[in-house]
């Protein structure tokens, strides 16, 4: 995993997510698919027994929030999040799992059942792409754009191409 930089700075930036009911489901989702994550807290209306209204978890380090907010916002693919994955059996495993009920987009990109974008990206895509080679680089960038989930040996594959 790519080392977090971390500034205190008095301040905490948290992603806040609105979800239509299904605040546990979704809690429980993620942070059974992330190592290093827990759920912090699941809170309830009508003292602890009534309707899930907000989360805090954790995923890999990262802290979020969730909310039952109702119907009145969706999720869109002008946010999503970014997971930088160290090897193509980690680009594997989060594909299936988050893709699952969900729908897969092009160049590494699917939103999973709850309607959250994510992009599943390889280390390697980067370090390819972005080659002080334009023609290795191009390359590249073509066998990028005719994936979906992205496959590292493919890439390489482009990229060593004579």
């Amino acid at each position: 995993m790519a080392k977090r930089i971390v500034k205190k700075t008095g301040s905490n930036i948290t992603p806040f997510l609105w979800f239509d009911g299904k605040v546990e489901e979704a809690v429980k989702f993620y942070t059974s698919i992330f190592k290093n994550s827990k759920i912090v807290s699941i809170n309830r209306l009508g003292g602890g027994k009534g309707k899930v209204m907000t989360a805090t978890f954790i995923l890999d380090g990262q802290k979020f929030m969730a909310l039952d907010g109702g119907p009145n916002f969706k999720f869109s693919p002008a946010v999503s999040f970014f997971v930088d994955c160290d090897t193509q059996k980690d680009v594997d495993t989060l594909w299936a799992k988050l893709s699952k009920g969900g729908k897969t987009n092009r160049c590494g990109w699917l939103d999973d059942k709850f309607g959250i974008t994510w992009q599943i990206i390889p280390r390697t895509l980067g370090e390819l792409l972005y080659d002080k080679d334009p023609i290795k680089s191009q390359r590249v960038m073509q066998a990028m754009l005719k994936m979906d989930k992205i496959i590292v040996a493919d890439l390489k594959k482009a990229y060593n191409q004579k």
